[in-house]
């Protein structure tokens, strides 16, 4: 059996403050650094035998101290870089509200509609990430290991690997440093965790974004 820890990045000033990042290669802050830190801690009575990342920095140093603590290295893996958002990128909630009010409330209502313009769809994402996904469990048989990727990619994949189609979107929470654990054999694949944050309680008041 092939076991996955699914994590969501460490929080950036982008998650703060509620602006879209899709490819904008923003850094943790210090939350999100004491968050990979948390996570860490969390998996280091764990057996980890490998480590992906989205190529995106957030995520990258949010595996590095999981890497660290099991002396190994992160491999890149291109199919998990977060969604493009196209022109969305880099705008405000409000931003995009009054630029393109019918297609912010397709995104709130349909998401499983929307093309971002100059961007993706949460089908497109869906597609390159579970093909990734299926070439780490593929390549990893009876391994235990951590995939860091974006809040999008693991909704539309943790979406898909539950049998629901886009539409579930906004029924998946991914948490800022969340993890999942998903377990997988010849016969099914098993999400056994979903959006856990417990190795993050003692971080309080100073988080203040969790599911953006």
């Amino acid at each position: 059996m092939t076991e996955i820890y699914l994590i969501r990045h460490g929080q950036t000033d982008w998650n703060r403050e509620e602006i879209f990042r899709g490819r904008a290669d923003r850094p943790l802050t210090e939350v999100g650094n004491w968050e990979a830190g948390a996570l860490s801690r969390a998996l280091a009575h764990v057996t980890i035998n490998f480590i992906y990342s989205s190529p995106l920095t957030r995520a990258q140093e949010t595996a590095r101290p999981i890497a660290s603590a099991h002396g190994l290295m992160v491999i890149p893996l291109a199919g998990i870089i977060d969604i493009d958002y196209g022109d969305w990128q880099g705008l405000s909630h409000d931003q995009v509200k009054e630029q393109y009010p019918e297609l912010y409330r397709k995104w709130q209502d349909h998401p499983e509609q929307v093309e971002f313009p100059g961007g993706e769809s949460l089908s497109m994402v869906r597609e390159r990430a579970i093909s990734a996904f299926k070439k780490v469990i593929a390549g990893r048989p009876e391994q235990s290991g951590v995939v860091v990727s974006h809040r999008v990619v693991n909704k539309v994949l943790l979406c898909a690997l539950l049998g629901l189609d886009n539409s579930h979107f906004w029924e998946i929470k991914q948490d800022t440093g969340s993890i999942n654990i998903i377990r997988c054999d010849n016969k099914r694949i098993i999400v056994q965790v979903l959006n856990d944050t417990c190795h993050l309680k003692s971080l309080s008041k100073e988080r203040t974004t969790t599911d953006f």
